[in-house]
């Protein structure tokens, strides 16, 4: 290599310059080095973007769902006050009013002497030992496995 080069040139080269031909290893590992900072910040802004979603899924909240689309709006319309709106319902637990509710509604209809109103399957009462109460009646509701012969 020492013919190859011109006079004027210093006799002892970095070693980060390479011969005609030869392949660089400074460019591959600075482009190596790019790829992997840019996947790498790609991953931490994802990661830091979804931490409202995951903190909502964690904690089994009744608003994980508006917490998800208040993210992916912030995602796709880069309006940071979605995110922060749904990192902060996140952080709140918003109590469940229906079930206190509906008995509140249920005592006021029994002591206005009203018919009471008819039950979903899934919101049947129970006596204190468990087992499913009969509105109409007050009594017991037959269980499934009794037999009903006459």
């Amino acid at each position: 290599m020492a013919a190859d080069l011109h006079p004027l040139a210093p006799h002892h080269l970095p070693s980060f310059i390479t011969a005609p031909g030869e392949t660089d290893i400074l460019t591959v590992v600075a482009a190596a080095t790019l790829i992997g900072a840019v996947l790498g910040a790609g991953l931490l802004f994802l990661r830091l973007h979804t931490l409202p979603e995951r903190m909502a899924h964690k904690s089994q909240k009744l608003q994980f769902e508006i917490v998800a689309v208040l993210g992916l709006l912030a995602l796709f319309t880069h309006i940071h006050l979605f995110w922060v709106i749904g990192l902060l319902l996140a952080l709140i637990d918003i109590p469940d009013f229906s079930g206190q509710f509906g008995r509140m509604a249920h005592a006021l209809e029994r002591i206005a002497g009203m018919k009471p109103r008819e039950i979903a399957a899934g919101d049947a009462e129970m006596d204190p030992a468990g087992a499913p109460v009969n509105t109409t009646e007050g009594k017991p509701a037959p269980s499934q496995t009794e037999s009903h012969h006459a």
